[in-house]
């Protein structure tokens, strides 16, 4: 590196160790590059960013601006155009180009769009199209009954359908409802309790049909435009072939039996979970077969639960690997951890991650997280809010008001390009197990459901959600997320902006009462002259003109009127 005008504290950059792995990004995504660069004296400065593609030819040259006068620290956006490895690098010239100094390479990766945009729903095969029996049994749901609610996630625009685990259930320590350990003989088991006598990871459970059937279900799925989400749990049952054939992956008590899961105090009787450092490479090839046979069979996205349990550095050449050979393939980590570890997860080579926006709920609490996101972190960190998911049932959603499931649908909608319901969000499930827990009283994860789809719901309002997302590429990005002040605590405002599109989003963050306020927009932010505009409220219809301080009122308890709104910019 030439030295004579020092370049330094360039972002984003991203180091695993002592490697420096890429950026993530997406094609056509516009990225923020910053440094410090200086020069001795008074003349002047030139500095430059250059784009180069995947085969090292430059595709851009763009002048960065000193952001802040007197700091020395310059910025500019590119953008990367097709997927690939890209690099940038920074040049600083003097103003007659006779002296220059550039900086490293620094790598970015640009992947599919569904590593970064994506509306997920999770169901249960077995409850989707379950019957009761005259003598009070359960009739399972299968592949074929679960082809029937293929249409009703259409419906909902969502993009990708999250299948919990599909492989056979073991019955060894078998748990029954609401996580007993004296289950009947027809209790289902636990699916994360992976492996019987049928086979193991890669095998489909019986009671849900045969590989042909769950081919059918992807295919049917995909006609509706649906990516089938499979779940990828490295753990077993003590009745899993492994538990027999290898030995070896697991971690052996003196008596010579396979030691349980433990969270103390919660004990898991009726999972193994795996030794990696037992034989390491075994695992990793076998991790690596299984991915491989569920990828031939047209699924291209795995949730991976409980990754913060094993070792990183496994994930990192396991997801490298599958991503050598397949690039479109992206993997979800279901880590809801330390944020070290989570960070740690996404350098390492996860497209997205489970996030704390479950426990964010107050004004200071999202604006915080949503900047953390948005721009310390999303170089190598993608969130996907999640509303709720069968092991969590969050507090602020057990009153069972309608209008706190609208509103937090509605944020986790468009503060992130992904989001995520598990099955009942819709119909307001909302009863614990006991007071004080954020657990499901009757919970799926134990049991079949048998739901009524016919119930009033807010699946209408979901759908029009993420039609809404679709329609505006503002919502499908996450750097540009930026938050406006507001004289209330209980209304929260932000902008997103991606060239045309510019969408506003205001909420009542009180479910039960009308909150009125000024909202105070900053115009830099938006990129338009302090002027007043027009903006449609996308969810009503309407049409506004709005002023640089604009008054609003939301009352959740109108009939006519949302928990919120998001308004396009008419520009």
């Amino acid at each position: 590196m030439e030295n004579r005008f020092p370049i330094f504290d360039v972002s984003p950059v991203v180091h695993y160790g002592s490697e420096l792995v890429p950026v993530k990004a997406v094609a056509k995504e516009a990225i923020n590059v910053r440094a410090t660069v200086i020069r001795e004296g008074h003349d002047g400065l030139v500095v430059e960013v250059v784009l180069l593609d995947p085969l090292g030819v430059e595709v851009s040259r763009a002048a960065m601006r000193e952001y802040w006068p007197g700091t020395d620290r310059y910025e500019a956006d590119v953008c990367v155009t097709s997927l690939g490895l890209w690099h940038f690098f920074i040049e600083a010239l003097s103003i007659d180009r006779e002296l220059s100094s550039k900086s490293p390479l620094f790598p970015i990766y640009a992947e599919p769009d569904r590593a970064l945009v994506g509306a997920w729903y999770e169901f249960f095969p077995r409850s989707e199209g379950a019957t009761l029996n005259a003598d009070g049994s359960i009739k399972t749901g299968t592949f074929k009954t679960a082809e029937k609610s293929l249409q009703r996630v259409a419906d909902m625009n969502f993009d990708v359908l999250y299948l919990p685990p599909i492989h056979p259930i073991g019955y060894a320590f078998r748990k029954g409802r609401n996580n007993t350990l004296n289950p009947t003989p027809t209790d289902p088991g636990v699916p994360w309790a992976i492996g019987n006598a049928d086979g193991g990871h890669d095998s489909i459970n019986p009671d849900l049909g045969t590989m042909k059937d769950f081919e059918h279900f992807v295919k049917a799925a995909a006609k509706l435009k649906i990516e089938i989400a499979m779940d990828f749990a490295l753990q077993c049952s003590p009745d899993h072939p492994w538990a027999k054939d290898h030995r070896e992956w697991f971690t052996i008590r003196a008596d010579g039996t396979i030691a349980y899961a433990e969270n103390p105090p919660k004990k898991y009787q009726d999972i193994f979970p795996i030794n990696f450092d037992k034989d390491y490479e075994g695992m990793l090839e076998e991790s690596f077969r299984v991915l491989n046979l569920w990828i031939s069979k047209g699924v291209k996205i795995f949730r991976v639960d409980n990754p913060h349990t094993k070792p990183v550095q496994f994930w990192h050449e396991l997801i490298h690997r599958v991503n050598l050979q397949y690039p479109d393939v992206v993997f979800l980590a279901e880590a809801f951890t330390r944020p070290a570890m989570m960070h740690a997860l996404g350098k390492a080579g996860f497209q997205q991650s489970y996030t704390y926006f479950t426990w964010r709920t107050t004004k200071h609490e999202l604006i915080s997280y949503g900047t953390e996101v948005a721009q310390e972190t999303s170089a190598f960190f993608r969130p996907n809010f999640w509303v709720n998911t069968p092991d969590i049932l969050p507090f602020h959603l057990q009153s069972g008001a309608p209008s706190v499931f609208a509103m937090r649908a509605l944020l986790a909608a468009t503060l992130t390009p992904s989001w995520g319901m598990y099955a009942g969000y819709e119909l307001y499930e909302h009863i614990p197990l006991r007071e004080g827990a954020e657990e499901y009283l009757d919970s799926e994860k134990y049991e079949i459901k048998i739901r009524d789809w016919t119930k009033p719901a807010l699946a209408p309002f979901i759908g029009l959600l993420n039609s809404i997302r679709r329609q505006n590429p503002a919502l499908q990005r996450l750097r540009n997320l930026r938050f406006h002040q507001t004289d209330s605590e209980k209304i929260l405002a932000y902008s997103k902006r991606d060239g045309e599109s510019l969408i506003l989003v205001i909420v009542n963050l009180d479910p039960i009462h009308a909150q009125e306020t000024i909202v105070h927009w900053n115009f830099f932010d938006l990129g338009l002259e302090e002027r007043a505009f027009n903006v449609v409220d996308l969810i009503t219809g309407h049409s506004f003109e709005y002023t640089p301080h604009s008054w609003v009122r939301i009352d959740p308890a109108s009939p006519g009127t949302p928990v919120g709104h998001i308004l396009k910019v008419t520009l």
